[in-house]
């Protein structure tokens, strides 16, 4: 446990030495949510509006925090050294989501301030709380895929790809919209993105509804299939720097 946090307190700190980095993370999600909840997000309600780019705020930590940081690290002179410390790939990927937990729960934390400011957004204490539960649940699995991302891509193809999948992945679920944004013809396999399947349970959270157990299980499975691809884009990588 010394380990992970000392890990997770080091990627903080670097991260915190990035304004570029920290100052759009936090702004970023903000103002999507001034702009969606004046234009296209459905019945124009702002508590669904809120709930959905909060956790655009979170996937972006994701993918940009992890996808292309870790890509980025990787041909680093100080990553090669820690590969020679005796610290399993556990405690660095926990390290690593320690350390997102800051950025994405403040980036997160203004958009739901602004809706409740701006818009007077109310809800009870009980669907503040699954409302927070959902972001991190959901967001796990998608912590996961931004790992993966990191490991398997050049830093060079990090940062589009990167970019891509968290725009493709924000419009496919709806997030930005409040229901997926996809042609006729593919809407009905909508159900299968992950991010949709996120938005429902982050949509039924502030309506006071129940979480449908398709939508947990689907994201649970997505969630075993990103962490075993990042595991294994960590060892594929681990080998080509050591053979």
């Amino acid at each position: 446990m010394t380990a992970t946090l000392a890990y997770a307190r080091a990627s903080l700190v670097e991260l915190y030495r990035i304004p570029a980095f920290s100052v759009s993370t936090l702004l970023f999600p903000t103002l999507t949510y001034l702009f969606v909840t004046t234009t296209v997000y459905r019945d124009a309600d702002p508590a669904l509006a809120m709930s959905g780019v909060a956790g655009t705020a979170v996937l972006g930590v994701s993918f940009f925090q992890f996808g292309v940081g870790i890509a980025t690290e990787r041909l680093t002179p100080w990553e090669r050294y820690l590969r020679t410390l005796p610290v399993t790939l556990r405690v660095r990927l926990a390290g690593r989501v320690l350390a997102a937990v800051p950025f994405a729960s403040a980036a997160a934390a203004l958009v739901i301030a602004t809706a409740i400011a701006r818009d007077g957004v109310a809800l009870s204490a009980q669907r503040w709380l699954l409302l927070a539960i959902a972001l991190v649940v959901g967001g796990v699995p998608f912590a996961l895929a931004g790992i993966a991302l990191g490991y398997w891509l050049s830093p060079r193809a990090a940062v589009p790809v990167a970019n891509l999948v968290f725009l493709g992945a924000a419009l496919a679920g709806g997030l930005w919209t409040g229901t997926a944004h996809l042609p006729e013809r593919a809407d009905p396999y909508s159900s299968l993105v992950p991010t949709r399947r996120w938005g429902e349970l982050l949509w039924a959270s502030v309506e006071g509804r129940r979480w449908g157990l398709a939508d947990i299980a689907l994201l649970v499975a997505y969630g075993l299939a990103f962490g075993l691809l990042a595991a294994w884009g960590y060892r594929r990588d681990e080998g080509e720097l050591f053979t």
